[in-house]
């Protein structure tokens, strides 16, 4: 089997250590696929460069409503871009589903050298997920491929079932300052 990667904790990064880490592997001529959780923006590096690397090593795929996921219906501000922060709904968990299921598909079928399971841990900490049935895909990760899992509020499960475990702590940020093109997104 193939190792398994988390990246959780409250700061910032650790979509982009994934990134980082599908860099390095197309550098060497693998292939990487990311499947985003609770994601829909097509206007982030990550997805703008797919246009400019094709699919022959890079594949990212997002599951998610154009909405700010969180627990209640408010406004909140984050980088000096306001979002609509809304409830989790029945579409949110059948999203999430459908991005584990696609990813599971890709991992039997297509053994990247890489997969990202980007906000993974945050689908199964607001219950989109069952941490069983993720489990369950982990079972079955075949040795050539490793998988890296992000998202703040990793249950015990993931990480006890993780073979490197990291920890992203904010220690300081601006109380506001502007979203950077490349950097948050």
């Amino acid at each position: 089997m193939g190792y398994v990667y988390l990246y959780t904790g409250t700061g910032g990064g650790k979509t982009a250590n994934a990134l980082g880490l599908a860099l390095r592997m197309m550098g060497h001529d693998k292939k990487t696929v990311i499947i985003q959780f609770c994601k829909w923006r097509q206007d982030t590096g990550e997805a703008l460069v797919k246009n400019k690397l094709g699919n022959l090593l890079y594949e990212i795929h997002t599951f998610g409503r154009e909405a700010w996921l969180g627990k209640e219906d408010m406004t909140a501000e984050f980088g000096g871009e306001k979002f609509k922060v809304e409830g989790v709904t029945d579409r949110d968990k059948e999203l999430a589903e459908m991005g584990l299921a696609f990813a599971a598909k890709i991992m039997l079928e297509q053994k990247p050298a890489l997969l990202v399971l980007d906000e993974v841990n945050l689908a199964a900490h607001w219950k989109l997920l069952e941490i069983k049935k993720v489990l369950d895909v982990l079972k079955k990760v075949p040795k050539e491929t490793t998988i890296v899992m992000t998202g703040r509020y990793a249950p015990q499960e993931f990480i006890d079932r993780a073979d490197f475990v990291n920890v992203v702590l904010e220690v300081k940020m601006p109380k506001k300052f502007e979203l950077t093109e490349g950097i948050q997104y």
